[in-house]
């Protein structure tokens, strides 16, 4: 029952911006520690942002700046800002996220959304 829905993606112009959603439906838990990978044709899936369940964030070097990722007060959803957009930016954007499966601390399962892709051009 758990799924995780994206949203956001498009295409852009380079230096342009976009700003993908991941919301979370089917549970009674919100999310909490969630990532964005992405991965282009021909490429391995790469990890391109990641929060924890206490707000810490991290990035990959060649985001580093120019996107940010977040999550809103009731936890339900996490967003990845997308700020000076490059081509080499191009590829399916995939949320991941943990959500508790109980009450008790720890128990979570990890979840993966459909992916919405994203383009830009130069």
């Amino acid at each position: 029952q758990v799924q995780l829905v994206e949203s956001g993606g498009g295409l852009v112009q380079a230096g342009g911006s976009l700003r993908l959603s991941c919301a979370a439906s089917g549970t009674r838990f919100g999310i909490r520690a969630a990532a964005w990978y992405r991965q282009a044709p021909g490429k391995q899936r790469e990890l391109v942002a990641g929060i924890t369940s206490g707000g810490n964030t991290n990035y990959a070097d060649f985001v580093k700046g120019r996107f940010t990722i977040s999550r809103d007060s009731a936890k339900n959803t996490v967003f990845l800002q997308m700020n000076d957009l490059e081509p080499g930016d191009t590829a399916v954007y995939t949320c991941n996220a943990l959500i508790p499966i109980s009450s008790m601390n720890g128990v979570t399962k990890n979840y993966w959304g459909q992916g919405t892709q994203v383009t830009v051009s130069s």
